[in-house]
């Protein structure tokens, strides 16, 4: 790492946007991890897990939006605050209730998504303090937060055996108190925070096709990290006969790796342009699931392949972020949100067709054939995008 990065910004700031992201990513998709067990309590089928897993996604894209516009008025540190609170109590609530029917677990995805909403606020945070040339790898330590899916995977299979899946719910509370605690220390509010441009602000940004674009982008990285993230323990369980147990061990893994590889990927967009590394990251991830979605017979085969595809789409979401702060300046905070939206998008899409895949055609195949596409699409947009990007990529 550059020396001069290391003497610019606020380190402990950096290291709480870092821990604040982490821990709300692991609530984020706690639903995947669970499902297992869920799905066994509810009765539930292959459509019916993929709609549950998939809509805290859903639902966090949409508070992305919010956060990011309530970032630019209020500030990052204050938004994070609310946040935390507000899922803390909506946790505990939760585990209060004990919900018992299909449609009740969707109050709880509803909270989840508050959770998922951490992305436009912990970003924000960290990019304030960094100058130009150190975006891409501040934003890619913050957003390396996001390997507390593998927590999640790790974690939560095995607690839900011991203590079954609604006190897993509770005891969740625990690790985001205990955050929330060392954010208040830590976190700064940026001192030289821009000051909010308002609601005016929103009709340019969407009215820009390059906003589009980083969205559409961001949808391939970020959409199909985090929706492997919530399904893969689902998918290697019911493909590969793997205990809950064993499946969220290697859904962790590869989304551990695929986590903190985004700092390399915002680094590597800083050294060669975000536009010529993500031309890469693309092709190679329309490879792996392509390959994926012929059919691997056993998981010996398949694990490395996700292995890659997890990493590569781990690159990509720092090199999106690294385009982010320079295109739009001035609206990181409400470009954080919308990219962030376009993500979480993604997510749900791509775990609601696996889902319905295996549903109606009893095969994954299909939803992975399908991703797989829309990364070689990505790969040629954003070849065509490079020349008129070239001055920031």
């Amino acid at each position: 790492m550059d020396r001069g990065f290391l003497k610019a910004g606020h380190a402990p700031t950096l290291l709480a946007a870092f821990l604040y992201f982490d821990v709300s990513f692991m609530i984020w998709v706690l639903l995947g991890p669970l499902g297992i067990a869920i799905a066994h309590d509810l009765h539930l089928n292959a459509g019916q897990k993929g709609l549950l897993v998939a809509t805290p996604v859903l639902a966090g894209a949409a508070f992305r939006v919010l956060a990011g516009g309530l970032v630019d008025m209020f500030g990052p540190r204050r938004v994070a605050i609310a946040a935390q609170l507000t899922v803390i109590f909506g946790l505990a609530l939760v585990w209060y209730l004990a919900p018992h029917t299909y449609g009740q677990m969707f109050g709880l995805a509803g909270i989840l998504g508050v959770a998922g909403a951490s992305f436009a606020i912990a970003l924000p945070l960290a990019s304030v303090w960094y100058p130009p040339q150190y975006q891409g790898t501040a934003l890619g330590i913050a957003g390396a937060g996001n390997s507390g899916t593998a927590l999640a995977s790790l974690f939560a299979p095995g607690l839900a055996v011991l203590v079954g899946w609604r006190n897993v719910i509770g005891l969740a509370t625990l690790p985001l108190i205990c955050v929330l605690l060392l954010f208040l220390i830590l976190a700064r509010e940026p001192v030289n925070r821009p000051a909010s441009p308002g609601l005016r602000s929103w009709g340019p940004v969407l009215g820009s096709g390059d906003s589009w674009l980083l969205m559409f982008f961001y949808s391939v990285t970020f959409g199909g990290f985090v929706g492997l993230a919530s399904f893969l323990t689902i998918y290697f369980n019911d493909q590969y006969n793997l205990s809950p147990t064993v499946a969220g061990a290697c859904t962790a893994f590869v989304v551990f790796i695929g986590s903190f590889v985004r700092p390399v990927g915002g680094a590597f967009a800083d050294r060669v342009g975000g536009t010529k590394a993500l031309t890469i990251l693309y092709a190679v991830a329309a490879g792996c699931f392509c390959v994926i979605a012929l059919g691997l017979p056993t998981i010996y085969l398949a694990f490395p392949v996700f292995l890659l595809g997890m990493v590569t789409l781990g690159l990509g979401n720092g090199a999106v972020f690294q385009l982010v702060p320079a295109r739009f300046p001035r609206q990181v905070g409400i470009l954080t949100g919308l990219v962030g939206m376009a993500g979480g998008v993604g997510g749900f899409y791509l775990a609601l067709s696996l889902g319905e895949a295996r549903q109606i055609v009893n095969s994954y195949g299909p939803g992975f054939l399908a991703f797989a596409g829309i990364c070689l699409i990505a790969c040629i947009a954003v070849v065509l995008c490079h020349h008129r990007w070239r001055e920031i990529g």
